[in-house]
């Protein structure tokens, strides 16, 4: 008997690894195993030397459309009770999402549709958000009776304020890709039919940057949420240091000078 369509694809094309969540006719819902797919996934991307760039996109007309609510119900009904189902899958999301952070490479969502519950606080985890003209974002928790998970009032708190966090996780209202871009909730909106270009061009550019320079500033900048500024300039202070002693600055430094781009190593 064949074995079961992978519901997480990976490929890695001039160093850069795409992950693909690869359930479209579930509108990539989390569910069948996914979670521990997409975690293994990115531990592997993340020790592979030949990665630079990660991204993270889906299948279909959606991008994810959070947690399999027709897998929980089937759960439900065979426990009688939602409860001990929701303790044992809240440590996944936080290992994944701090893979994320702690991966010294960055992260891209490219979000080609939908991005409801979980899958919208999946992208929100990632270092930059594509989105599609089509993107649209939603915490549909509450409208099924349920708390946000994935860090969804970590994040929204962060980027948009307490009361914007409230109306979205209290109403759950979808919001269009072009307000997402407004409130700073994406970096970029696209044509429907560039968003794949549009991903794959700030991607290179990301993979041909310094390696060594981008993971301790994506160190810096999210530690940077608990420093005081003194902290911040200690710890630049230190990157900075650290950075002088690689070959792609000797190289950043040679290439500026002779007028020509630079080739970063990642040494």
């Amino acid at each position: 008997m064949p074995e079961p369509a992978p519901h997480i694809k990976v490929d890695i094309d001039e160093h850069i690894g795409t992950v693909t969540l690869n359930r479209p006719e579930r509108l990539n819902a989390l569910g069948a195993g996914m979670r521990e797919q997409l975690h293994r996934s990115l531990l592997e991307l993340e020790e592979n030397p030949d990665v630079r760039v990660v991204v993270i996109t889906g299948a279909g007309r959606a991008f994810c459309s959070g947690g399999d609510v027709k897998e929980m119900n089937e759960r439900v009904e065979s426990a009688g009770t939602p409860a001990r189902q929701s303790v044992e899958l809240q440590p996944m999301p936080g290992r994944i999402l701090a893979t994320l952070r702690a991966m010294p490479k960055p992260v891209i969502a490219s979000v080609n549709g939908p991005a409801a519950g979980a899958g919208f606080n999946l992208a929100l985890g990632c270092d930059m958000r594509i989105a599609s003209e089509r993107a649209t974002f939603s915490q549909a928790f509450v409208r099924r009776g349920m708390h946000p998970s994935w860090g969804g009032t970590w994040f929204l708190t962060r980027m948009l304020g307490t009361a914007r966090a409230c109306e979205l996780i209290f109403l759950g209202d979808t919001v269009p890709a072009k307000q997402a871009a407004e409130w700073g909730l994406v970096n970029r909106v696209t044509p429907h039919d560039e968003l794949a270009a549009e991903t794959r061009h700030l991607a290179r550019r990301l993979a041909e940057a310094p390696p060594v320079v981008i993971a301790l500033a994506k160190r810096g900048i999210y530690r940077s949420t608990e420093y005081d500024l003194a902290a911040a300039l200690e710890y630049e202070t230190y990157a900075q240091r650290v950075v002088w002693t690689t070959e792609d600055a000797a190289e950043g430094i040679k290439a500026f000078v002779e007028k020509r781009p630079p080739r970063f190593l990642g040494r």
